[in-house]
């Protein structure tokens, strides 16, 4: 939420020591690590969807978990601010960790506020919002305005630990704030004023939300949030205006569906093509460059607080949420297992597709994501199932390339490639799938480019955009053009030297005679400039994005918190660290691209813009987790 100042502390203060105390008793294992792994950042979940200890969702009915109804006096404090709670947490950041810059956009931040009480902490600890900075002190209460860019830094060699509680706001909370002061100008002897509180007491009954999104956001919400977007362009000029008029398009246009509708569920289709039509358009009218106030892209934000939240269910299973911070971001919305009912198709339910270069660690997100329950596989990549299709083979097409558009697709060959998948699917127990639709895993480096074909030939279709740095990756690509174990096509008509390797990129002839570090190259800028254009034409709740690094790194948080986002159902212990895939040639290291540095960097500016934009691509994607605070 945008507040008239970065911080305002609240004119009440708890007994910290009491708190602590009671926090102190809580078990070891309800702490839960960060969503993305991010080092000395943990959190205890005290008020989530439905009490479940689990969720990290924030749509849907609240309840107190158990571990809030052990803590009376946590909830004596959460009563004492009076307000009706959302998801709400102990978070806890280890010595001399932090949580990195970011803005928080989504649409549950709009209208949420984060209060922050302080139950263990150290003067060395600073919590900074824009151009401000402070130290929240034991048993103080604070807000702050997420709208601006924050950061937390501990200093400090012990952890500190916050109630941060979630909330609309409430009666008694607007009272607080109404006598709240910045901590720059406060009047001549203002003071918290202690609250005590009561050991014994019978816990207070709190007021949870049970309705925090919209089925159909109604054509006032929407008004609001355009205005409210609108004022904060950092430097209004035509390319401004311009969006502007198209949003006043979407807004005519959503309140006269509305007006006859209402949130009927006929009417979604017809919302949806005025969202996807909006969508389309500011995009062409440039809103990516378009900056706000708080160093946001116009583009990104309206993303985030219409597009993917003007419509409930499976229109917004996987909203976008902090943009700014590096790596992946939080969903507004919470995930949930797609339901057989759900969708058009009647064979693949939002079938997922992981797509990137060779070499960049699709098949380990592969083999992993495979173990998630009720979704299906062919169990290896799909070279052979796909050009069994005698028309999807690229000799159909004078053996131009890989590459498959919505042009290819015509009713013969789509549905003999859908039968083919259909009877080879098997899940994690090698049973085969029941009738009706089921959840597909697909991961083929070829599939990089056929974006736009498998979008159109499985029209539930969501991808994976998994991003790894270039420098490994070519440097994997020319280790295994030289194994000879990733051979596609020996007998290549006309083309020389080793046997072609990894996918058949479009312009392949040009690179006869050209030696291994500029094929390889070549392959991975055409594969990425590809995929990625095929991917930026697509509706953006139709793909997300993944670091290679994050996965590796933390892949319990990554993979539960990429599970949630594509309404899987991860029911295994967190994955503490990955196997090797089946294809890996030899032990991974950080630095063993630099065998090879000499050969990729006399390339790199061959590829240096599509590496840009591909790092880009993926902060700008849907993101997957948000800082803990």
């Amino acid at each position: 939420m945008k507040l008239r100042v970065r911080f305002l502390q609240l004119p009440v203060r708890f007994e910290a020591g009491a708190l602590a105390a009671e926090v102190a008793a809580l078990p070891s294992a309800a702490w839960r690590p960060h969503p993305q792994g991010y080092p000395g950042n943990d959190a205890l979940p005290l008020i989530t969807t439905g009490g479940d200890p689990s969720s990290d969702a924030r749509e849907g009915a609240m309840g107190p978990t158990p571990w809030l109804t052990a803590c009376p006096s946590l909830m004596q404090v959460m009563d004492a601010l009076g307000a009706t709670w959302g998801r709400s947490r102990l978070m806890r950041l280890s010595g001399d960790a932090e949580v990195t810059p970011h803005v928080d956009t989504d649409y549950y931040w709009r209208d949420h506020m984060r209060v922050h009480v302080p139950i263990v902490t150290w003067p060395t600890v600073r919590f900074r919002c824009g151009d401000e900075e402070v130290n929240m002190g034991p048993g103080e209460a604070w807000i702050f305005d997420t709208w601006s860019l924050h950061s937390v830094k501990n200093d400090a060699t012990r952890a500190r630990i916050h109630l941060v509680a979630d909330t609309v706001g409430g009666g008694g909370l607007l009272d607080l704030i109404e006598q709240a002061q910045p901590p720059r100008s406060r009047p001549v002897g203002w003071a918290p004023r202690l609250h005590v509180l009561a050991p014994g007491a019978a816990p207070p009954r709190l007021a949870y939300e049970s309705r925090n999104a919209p089925v159909v956001m109604t054509p006032w919400e929407m008004r609001d949030h355009l205005s409210f977007l609108m004022s904060e362009v950092a430097a209004p000029g035509p390319q401004a205006a311009a969006v502007g008029q198209a949003l006043n398009r979407l807004r005519t246009l959503w309140h006269a569906l509305w007006a006859r509708s209402g949130d009927a569920e006929e009417a979604r289709a017809e919302y949806r093509a005025i969202l996807d039509a909006a969508r389309t358009q500011v995009r062409r009218l440039g809103a990516d460059q378009i900056a706000l106030k708080n160093g946001m892209a116009l583009g990104r934000c309206l993303t985030a607080l219409i597009f993917e939240s003007a419509l409930a269910g499976a229109e917004r299973a996987m909203d976008a949420e902090t943009r700014a911070a590096p790596g992946l971001d939080p969903p507004s919305s919470p995930a949930r297992p797609v339901r057989k009912s759900e969708g058009v198709d009647p064979d693949f339910a939002a079938p997922i597709f992981i797509i990137s270069p060779p070499r960049s660690g699709s098949t380990l997100l592969f083999e992993t994501l495979a173990q998630a329950r009720d979704l299906f596989t062919i169990g290896s990549e799909a070279h052979r199932l796909m050009e069994a299709v005698p028309a999807l083979r690229p000799s159909a097409r004078d053996w131009s390339s890989n590459r498959l558009t919505p042009a290819d697709v015509d009713a013969g060959s789509t549905a003999e490639l859908r039968r083919r998948f259909r009877e080879a699917l098997r899940d994690r127990a090698g049973a085969a799938p029941p009738p009706g639709p089921v959840r597909l895993l697909e991961k083929t480096p070829k599939n990089a480019l056929r974006v736009s074909y498998l979008a159109t030939a499985f029209p539930e279709a969501r991808f994976v955009w998994l991003w790894r740095d270039p420098r490994p990756t070519l440097a994997s690509m020319m280790e295994g053009w030289r194994s000879g174990e990733f051979r596609t096509y020996p007998h290549l008509p006309g083309w020389t030297g080793l046997d072609w390797s990894f996918l058949l990129t479009p312009g392949w002839r040009e690179l006869i005679g050209a030696p291994l570090n500029a094929i390889v190259a070549a392959q991975w800028a055409q594969t990425t400039r590809i995929a990625l254009d095929d991917l930026s034409a697509l509706p953006r709740e139709r793909w997300l994005g993944l670091a290679y690094d994050d996965l590796v790194r933390a892949p319990g948080p990554t993979v539960t918190r990429l599970c949630e986002a594509l309404g899987l159902v991860w029911d295994r212990p967190a994955p503490t660290a990955l196997a090797l895939s089946r294809f890996t040639l030899s032990a991974p290291a950080p630095d063993k691209w630099r065998a090879e540095e000499d050969a990729i960097m006399s390339v790199w500016p061959k590829i240096e813009a599509e590496a840009v934009r591909a790092e880009a691509a993926l902060k700008s994607a849907r993101p997957l987790s948000a800082p803990i605070l």
